[in-house]
């Protein structure tokens, strides 16, 4: 099973804050590491001066998931259905749900609030603990 973190857990893990601990764990359960292009994205655009190195490392160990046509339309919708009741949602997070969604995967987040998306799966990942 696909766990895909979510660039809150992957900044707690190039920190060195006990996620690491919870990261590594996932294998032996049997479960995949995994994150998407925009949290890629996320991690080098707030990337810190020599960074750049590590968080290649950290994310030649995770599997890269597609962001494909059926994902794209998925984000879209919820963000439609969403902007009809009032409620902006984020388009990077949209897209990382629903990439997440599409595989059968669990989203691995601090930030839950942000991925409150119809079917997806998510556990939540205390920031900083």
């Amino acid at each position: 099973m696909l766990v895909v973190l979510d660039t809150s857990v992957l900044i707690d893990f190039l920190r060195g804050r006990p996620v690491v601990e919870r990261v590594r764990a996932l294998r032996v359960t049997g479960r995949v590491a995994a994150t998407t292009a925009v949290n890629v994205d996320e991690l080098a655009r707030g990337r810190r001066p020599g960074e750049g190195e590590a968080i290649r490392g950290l994310l030649s160990g995770l599997v890269l998931i597609e962001i494909d046509h059926d994902a794209a339309w998925l984000a879209g919708t919820w963000r439609r259905d969403a902007a009809a009741t009032g409620r902006t949602l984020w388009q990077a997070d949209c897209l990382i749900g629903a990439a997440s969604q599409r595989r059968g995967a669990t989203l691995a987040t601090g930030n839950p609030k942000d991925f409150a998306l119809p079917g997806l799966q998510v556990e939540h990942w205390p920031v900083g603990v």
